[in-house]
């Protein structure tokens, strides 16, 4: 699907237009406490106008066939440029599980690359200490991977998924 920047973009979103979507696709989850598997994901990355991005994703365990099974995670959100000429930013996220996660990074041509600067957990969330992002935009799909440190395990790959831009 071809993409076309919004004409109503502030100057400081134009680095991440290319984020700007409907996407949805399939990734793996792996981690030494949990069973290995597959998820569908759909993350609408919007913006109202103002300097920062919306950002919703859901997703939900796939049975061998791909069927969905039960929902897996839903993260809310906003993404935001900062720094001297928006090469950095911020992703600002809340779980339903008690999870709010700060992450900074860099913005690069069709990258971003993000750990976090912070992870506060309610009292009766999960151990969950930090974390690494990276999306990229690669021939029209949007690929991205998460490094998780968890259950006193140290900082390791978690998620990865490939998501084809639907609207």
């Amino acid at each position: 699907m071809p993409f076309e920047i919004p004409t109503d973009l502030p100057s400081p979103l134009l680095p991440l237009a290319w984020m700007i979507g409907r996407w949805e696709g399939v990734g793996l989850f792996s981690y030494p406490t949990i069973t290995e598997g597959r998820f569908g994901q759909e993350l609408v990355i919007s913006h109202d106008g103002r300097p920062f991005l919306e950002w919703h994703s859901h997703t939900w365990e796939l049975d061998d066939e791909g069927q969905p099974v039960r929902p897996r995670a839903t993260e809310l959100g906003f993404l935001r440029p900062v720094g001297e000429e928006s090469k950095e930013c911020e992703l600002l996220l809340a779980h339903a599980t008690g999870i709010v996660e700060i992450y900074y990074g860099s913005i690069e041509p069709a990258r971003l690359m993000m750990k976090t600067d912070g992870v506060m957990r309610s009292p009766h969330a999960k151990d969950y200490s930090a974390a690494s992002r990276m999306y990229g935009y690669v021939n029209g799909e949007l690929f991205w991977a998460m490094d998780m440190a968890a259950e006193g395990q140290p900082l390791q790959t978690h998620l990865s998924a490939q998501l084809k831009r639907v609207q």
